[in-house]
């Protein structure tokens, strides 16, 4: 099963958790595909994944199955060849675009399962990555608040949330749903760029049920639990992100421990990249590369 990614090296916290929940489930070989560059923007300048953590990500996949693997794709060229101009100061980073691109990855086979990185797998999930793609672009579950507030003409409940998408890329690549997002994204300033342009835009999509990108509380037949921003009406109407790495946050605000044992896995993965990162430092190699 292929399965995307996008992001910049900060969100290799999110990668790894995500990564280690789905190899957790998964009973087919995955391949891992990450889509990154050294993108930016009139706010800042990103760094892409490293090579360095990229290979970690491909050791943590291959702890479940040695068959998983974990590819980083640069897209700084094709990304800056055709910037999406309109959208790229917004409250979003470069990178919740790259996957408008992923029609131009001739890697990617025709079917793609795109997540977000604070995505966690909760269940097996081949029943929907496997299921029939005739007559449409893309399948999503619809944005949690964006239902009520988003629609395409006469069509009500029809916006979806961008992060949990399976993609028929070959459908997407022949009716050139991503080529004409990229001229929307370039041309139209919008609030939630890619996920406006994805779902005005397209002309099949499909529906999928709350349990492939849960948004809010976790249920009993949740997939995907996608750690999006919710809001809170108690004691003052206030907005509430907790990611998945927050682990504190995670018991103490949503008092959720059922994915305990990835995030001590997760903690482990980390002390040991922070100390081979401090032994590295103190090397007197790097020590005189620093000097």
């Amino acid at each position: 099963m292929d399965i995307l990614y996008c992001g910049d090296d900060h969100m290799l916290d999110g990668l790894i958790i995500s990564i280690l929940s789905l190899t957790k489930h998964a009973q087919e070989p995955l391949r891992i595909f990450i889509l990154t560059g050294a993108l930016q923007n009139r706010h800042r300048q990103f760094h892409a994944l490293t090579d360095e953590h990229a290979a970690l990500l491909d050791r943590v996949a291959k702890r479940k199955n040695p068959a998983h693997s974990v590819v980083k794709i640069d897209m700084t060229a094709l990304f800056n060849a055709n910037p999406p101009t309109a959208n790229v100061n917004t409250l979003f980073t470069p990178y919740s675009m790259l996957r408008l691109y992923s029609d131009l990855i001739p890697e990617f086979s025709d079917r793609i399962l795109y997540l977000d990185a604070d995505v966690v797998c909760r269940q097996p999930f081949e029943d929907f990555y496997h299921q029939s793609l005739a007559d449409t672009e893309f399948v999503g579950v619809l944005d949690h608040y964006g239902r009520w507030f988003f629609h395409h003409e006469w069509q009500l409940f029809d916006y979806v949330n961008s992060g949990v998408l399976l993609l028929n890329l070959k459908a997407i690549r022949s009716g050139g749903l991503f080529e004409r997002c990229r001229d929307y994204c370039r041309r139209r300033p919008m609030i939630m760029p890619d996920q406006s342009a994805v779902n005005k835009l397209a002309h099949h999509k499909r529906l999928a049920p709350e349990r492939y990108n849960e948004q809010q509380d976790v249920q009993a037949d949740t997939v995907f639990q996608h750690f999006s921003t919710r809001w809170s009406f108690w004691p003052i109407i206030h907005t509430v992100s907790v990611k998945p790495w927050d682990v504190a946050d995670m018991h103490a605000k949503l008092h959720l421990h059922i994915y305990d044992d990835i995030l001590a896995e997760y903690q482990t993965i980390i002390d040991e990249l922070d100390a081979h990162s401090t032994v590295a430092t103190n090397s007197p190699t790097v020590s005189k590369l620093n000097q």
